[in-house]
């Protein structure tokens, strides 16, 4: 079969590949039936992630159907529709117990699919850990309301969640990129008092003034003044940074009030620097980490009810062979595009 595959830093590329098969008795191989190009396979691509191992196949944002699965594989069947976790859990060691699934330590645990092991832009996938790593999707949920559970409406939910979100909360989140919208959608289930997303893109920020109106927008240049003119206590009480710009760190501290909680759901290319003088007095709380994706199934449900919809995230529809386009223009950010869809083979 056809895999896309990460190459050296800035080069993906086809290549022939043997289809998956079983290697452990807790695997399944998935049939691909629509994935994604996520942001981090773009940070692989340029050398960002040293973790990535060159002649992998990446990709880990998908849904699919199971072809074949281990003796020991007891929540999900052959035949089964599912959404494939960005992260591989055994679910038993110390940190699964905990719910910090990116840290697990069994061999292939954690973000692996895409990045240490052959991933989904390809028509199969092996995916260690079946019982944890696969949701079914309920009847009535389509393939496109499914395909972002597993990675970043994943991020969004496990960020919303950390941040301890209180109905009179200012909530602000850097970046309405498609992690951002999921991290928007995931904190207006907490109901706070108000949510400001600041964005620099004009057709993001218009996306959410169209489809979101109840939330306020503003610009990395009036996000200073804006969230203090429209916070209670001189600056805001939650901040999300899920932009990952240069300055979107510095802008996170500084617009949030003494003792909030600063969530960092980025990932950046480059360190950030913490300056704690200039902080003094803020007493704030960073949080920071990789999804700890473990809650695949209550999504579902949200999106089941309702209470979730990530499909007008999805601007581009391509297929599996045109692929490199998607890339093209996922990463050039041509003609408004926000996520893609490529259907299977």
């Amino acid at each position: 079969m056809r895999a896309y595959t990460y190459i050296e830093p800035g080069r993906f590329e086809w290549r022939e590949k043997p289809k998956p098969e079983l290697r452990d008795s807790h695997d399944a191989i998935v049939r691909i039936t629509l994935s994604s190009i996520c942001t981090s396979d773009l940070h692989i691509k340029h050398g960002h992630v040293p973790r990535a191992i060159p002649g992998i196949t990446v990709g880990h944002e998908m849904v699919g159907i199971i072809e074949s699965v281990g003796p020991e594989v007891v929540s999900v069947a052959p035949g089964d529709r599912v959404t494939v976790n960005v992260e591989t859990f055994c679910g038993k060691c110390f940190f699964c117990r905990h719910g910090y699934v990116n840290n697990c330590e069994a061999p292939d645990g954690g973000w692996v699919l895409g990045c240490r092991i052959d991933g989904g832009q390809a028509p199969y996938v092996r995916v260690p850990y079946a019982d944890t790593g696969l949701t079914p999707i309920p009847e009535t949920v389509s393939d496109e309301q499914a395909l972002f559970v597993g990675d970043i409406l994943s991020t969004g939910f496990w960020a919303a969640r950390i941040s301890e979100i209180t109905p009179d909360d200012t909530v602000l989140i850097i970046g309405a990129g498609p992690t951002g919208i999921c991290t928007l959608l995931c904190t207006m289930l907490k109901n706070p008092r108000r949510i400001i997303v600041c964005e620099k893109s004009l057709e993001r920020a218009e996306f959410v003034r169209n489809h979101y109106p109840e939330v306020l927008v503003t610009t990395p240049d009036d996000c200073t003044d804006f969230v203090l003119a429209n916070s209670d206590h001189g600056g805001a009480d939650v901040v999300l940074e899920v932009a990952g710009g240069d300055d979107t760190f510095h802008l996170a501290w500084k617009c949030a009030r003494p003792n909030a909680i600063v969530t960092i759901v980025a990932l950046y290319d480059k360190p950030q620097i913490l300056p704690l003088p200039d902080m003094y007095g803020k007493n704030l709380v960073f949080k920071t980490g990789g999804v700890d994706g473990c809650d695949c199934a209550e999504i579902l449900r949200l999106i089941e009810t309702g209470k979730i919809d990530t499909t007008p995230l999805i601007t581009h529809r391509f297929s599996l062979e045109n692929l490199e386009e998607a890339y093209r223009v996922f990463e050039s950010r041509e003609e408004g595009i926000i996520k893609v869809a490529i259907k299977g083979e």
